[in-house]
């Protein structure tokens, strides 16, 4: 294996597919990245057998072949290269030698035959979404994974894809996040044209989702066009997002998902519009006096005003005042300050919206803007 490439393309590379290599005392090759160059690609290859990572390398291939290589090393050392300098890279007798200016280092690999197989899926039918879109909406939704593993299936973010809409939603049993975008579905027979109406629901474990925001959230610049497409392609076990030159494959999470458009309140007792920072600020000062453990505020909803209150017995009380807009019945909602600050940062625009029905129910958060976006808070049980 032989090849010449950038120093910023493998750099770039390398943290890309280096980021879900982990130590296993049972296959230390984990620890590795494959590089493989052939039939005129350079590729580097990564899994933790739960998720496996491609990405095409660009460069000049010298000499075909395949090495693997400790992630962490060999990505540490490319960084400390000089960005402009091109970078040799080349197998030689069971070390990888790599070269760029008056850098030369052997680094002691292994031989790819122990690496394990990434799995192929069949390229022929996938849904399509922009970009930025996606990204934007698996953030709103990731943070309200449940990180029990006493129900699996809630340890994933359901994907709901019917009628050219991807609905993303995630719980964790005391709050609920749910972000609905456009989405198109393409076939092999038809490049062009959307033409699926087909409800398919699947759970996307956490890890995942994360990974890939982490690889979405590094794209920049140029590559951030609404062009630029994440294509999905699913089967019966895995789901495969592509972007560019980069491939992320990863096993689903097997069982139901609980249904929980039963509990999004459809009637309100109580309706609310107010400054969102105003709120969130308020919410993060009364937060301070919130007993330790419980993170409980309380919030009374009377005619235009909202009163946030809160108490410990360790450090004092709180009580703040601010203005809003209302309409129905006055209502009070003891919840956890930390749940409503995750909502609230995760909706747009400069005002929010929410619905109550009584103290006992779910709080339903949205933005002014009906950005097909909710957000729903348990309350504290009194």
């Amino acid at each position: 294996m032989h090849f010449i490439s950038l120093q910023e393309n493998l750099k770039k590379g390398l943290s890309i597919v280096g980021h879900i290599t982990t130590k296993n005392i049972n296959l230390p090759i984990l620890n590795n990245i494959l590089i493989k160059t052939r039939e005129g690609n350079i590729e580097l290859v990564s899994t933790n057998l739960e998720i496996g990572v491609t990405h095409q390398l660009r460069g000049k291939i010298e000499k075909e072949g395949e090495f693997t290589v400790d992630s962490k090393l060999i990505t540490e050392y490319v960084s400390l290269l000089n960005g402009e300098e091109k970078v040799m890279v080349k197998e030689v007798g069971g070390e990888l030698v790599v070269e760029a200016g008056d850098y030369k280092t052997k680094i002691k690999g292994e031989s790819a035959k122990e690496f394990p197989l990434i799995p192929v899926m069949a390229k022929k039918n996938y849904y399509k979404c922009p970009l930025v879109e996606f990204r934007k909406a698996l953030n709103s939704v990731v943070f309200a994974v449940s990180t029990s593993e006493n129900r699996v299936e809630l340890t994933g973010v359901l994907f709901s894809f019917s009628n050219k809409k991807l609905s993303l939603a995630a719980t964790d049993s005391y709050r609920l996040a749910e972000k609905e975008i456009g989405v198109k579905y393409f076939s092999e027979d038809s490049s062009d044209e959307p033409i699926s109406n087909e409800e398919i629901k699947l759970i996307v474990p956490a890890k995942t989702t994360q990974e890939f925001l982490r690889i979405l959230n590094n794209w920049d610049g140029i590559e951030l066009s609404d062009d630029i497409g994440v294509n999905i392609y699913i089967s019966e076990n895995q789901i495969l997002f592509t972007i560019d030159s980069v491939e992320l494959i990863s096993r689903l999470i097997s069982g139901q998902y609980p249904d929980y458009k039963q509990i999004i309140p459809t009637q309100s007792q109580t309706k609310v519009l107010v400054d969102r920072q105003e709120l969130i600020r308020a919410t993060k000062a009364a937060a301070l006096f919130s007993k330790t453990g419980i993170n409980d505020i309380t919030l009374k909803f009377i005619k235009n005003k909202i009163l946030i209150s809160s108490y410990s017995g360790s450090s004092g009380e709180s009580k703040i005042e601010i203005s809003s807009e209302s309409e129905g019945e006055d209502n009070e909602k003891t919840i956890n300050y930390r749940y409503l600050l995750d909502g609230l940062s995760n909706i747009d625009g400069s005002r929010v919206k929410i619905g109550l029905v009584n103290p006992n129910t779910p709080c339903l958060l949205q933005s002014e803007k009906e950005d097909n976006y909710l957000y729903i808070v348990m309350p504290i049980r009194q």
